[in-house]
């Protein structure tokens, strides 16, 4: 009995039970049904089998004291709780305990591996959620990247493209700039050839002039024979040779002006006014303007120059000669910019063209600069050529223009100038265009666009040039060349 209590002792059945119902009281309302169900059952039959044990040891102790001892205090009390049901049946004390002992270590060894599992769980999780956030800290990164390389492709491809147009705008401009260098090389060529023919005429006029002296002491008859022809013009000569080949080069500059540069102002004006009409205008008065301006400034340029050879000059040429020698070897002394200015401002102050407000006449002003060169280069000619004064609402004048493909052909008067003619004196050189309207009259146009009306023009008519459609670029021919009679 005594070894059976002291098993009893040794195996911790009752603390075993204190820590089921401490470790079941904790975990109560983590578990589900089924698991607080299954605890409870556990712990009750863990409680039996020590109350069958010790049941077992209070009959033991009862029969120690005979057939009375202890047995008044076992039926008052414990009576009840005496029953077989109590006990294992086929199973002895030392069994029981050792059954207990098993059950409480396999309970200890589930407890302890239930703790380590969820140690190692709980340190799954967080693992889990540290290589979670390393993973989202690699997306957002490849993100960065990802826009990075996105923004530097972009960049890339349009900078290729600046590239790509600003090389072939050097192209081009190299491409023009050998034309001219080529054109300016023949032309120069020619102008030396010139040069050199005229100093050397004038070193044979010197020495013809200086023989004169021993011609007078000759006879009569040789005085017959003999007449000095000289091979060299006045500059002031239609004649001379570098005023007809200079002319010639600027009549056909003239018309390039007219087939290319005018059209190639017109499409810039296109992208700011869809008034057809008023860009016409502003080309007009465009030109126009730069034959004031350039006319004006050369005139001050020949009495710079004649005041200042009037000083020094001795002859054998006239004064005027000199000038016009002087000029034709200087016709580039002239400030290109300021006229270019000068133009833009006069253009701004004409109340019969207009732009947009956030717009202003400088977006043609490469169009400008060549009008400015053309008209200070045909002023300075000996025999200058010169635009035809024009007026709004002139009768229409056959020998000085034709008529555009948008003109009323039965109009008698002139509605707006499209290209001014070129005149040379009282004969006009280059013919201009106008547009020809039925009752066209000195009033102020409306600055709304207008709709051309469509005409068949007759048979004469179809064979003359056609001036740009509002809508459509189309390359005119150049100006005809009016007889010179």
């Amino acid at each position: 009995m005594a070894e059976s209590l002291r098993r009893l002792v040794n195996i911790g059945t009752f603390n075993v039970l204190q820590e089921k119902l401490e470790r079941w009281m904790d975990n109560y309302y983590l578990n589900t049904c089924d698991q607080n169900v299954a605890r409870g059952c556990e712990i009750i039959e863990l409680n039996a089998k020590v109350q069958g044990q010790l049941f077992k040891l209070l009959s033991v102790c009862a029969q120690e004291g005979g057939l009375y001892g202890g047995a008044n205090v076992i039926k008052s009390r414990l009576l009840p709780f005496l029953g077989q049901t109590f006990f294992t049946s086929g199973s002895t004390s030392d069994t029981s305990l050792s059954v207990l002992a098993e059950a409480a270590a396999k309970s200890r060894e589930l407890e302890d591996m239930q703790d380590m599992y969820e140690e190692s769980l709980k340190d799954l999780e967080t693992d889990l959620r540290t290589k979670e956030l390393e993973n989202q800290d690699l997306r957002d990164e490849l993100a960065e990247t990802k826009d990075q390389v996105n923004r530097s492709s972009r960049s890339l491809s349009t900078d290729k493209l600046f590239l790509e147009n600003e090389n072939r705008e050097l192209r081009r401009k190299l491409a023009d700039a050998q034309d001219e260098l080529v054109r300016l090389r023949a032309r120069s060529n020619l102008v030396d050839d010139l040069e050199r023919q005229i100093r050397q005429l004038k070193n044979e006029l010197f020495i013809a002039t200086s023989k004169s002296s021993y011609l007078e002491s000759d006879t009569l008859d040789s005085l017959t024979k003999y007449r000095y022809t000289p091979r060299i013009s006045s500059p002031l000569s239609l004649d001379d040779p570098v005023q007809r080949v200079r002319e010639s080069n600027l009549i056909s500059r003239w018309n390039d002006l007219f087939s290319q540069d005018r059209l190639d102002a017109m499409d810039t004006l296109r992208t700011y006014s869809a008034d057809h009409e008023n860009n016409q205008r502003i080309i007009f008065e465009a030109v126009k303007e730069s034959f004031n301006v350039a006319k004006t400034a050369f005139r001050q340029f020949k009495m710079k120059v004649r005041s200042n050879l009037a000083i020094t000059h001795t002859g054998p040429e006239t004064l005027e000669e000199a000038v016009q020698d002087y000029v034709n070897r200087n016709v580039d002394l002239y400030d290109a910019p300021g006229m270019v200015s000068d133009v833009i401002r006069k253009l701004n102050c004409n109340p019969g063209i207009f732009l947009p407000p956030d717009t202003t006449f400088a977006i043609i002003q490469p169009f400008i600069r060549e009008c400015v060169k053309v008209a200070w280069q045909m002023s300075a000619l000996a025999h200058p050529l010169d635009m035809a004064v024009s007026s709004r609402a002139e009768l229409f004048d056959d020998t000085k223009y034709r008529r555009s493909y948008d003109s009323e052909y039965t109009a008698p008067l002139v509605g707006h100038h499209i290209w001014p003619s070129l005149m040379q004196g009282a004969i006009c050189r280059m013919k201009g265009e106008c547009c020809t309207r039925r009752g066209a009259s000195l009033s102020g146009r409306s600055r709304s666009p207008t709709r051309s009306r469509s005409v068949s023009p007759g048979p004469r008519s179809r064979s003359r040039s056609r001036s740009v459609s509002p809508t459509r670029r189309s390359r005119s021919p150049s100006p005809r060349r009016a007889a010179v009679y």
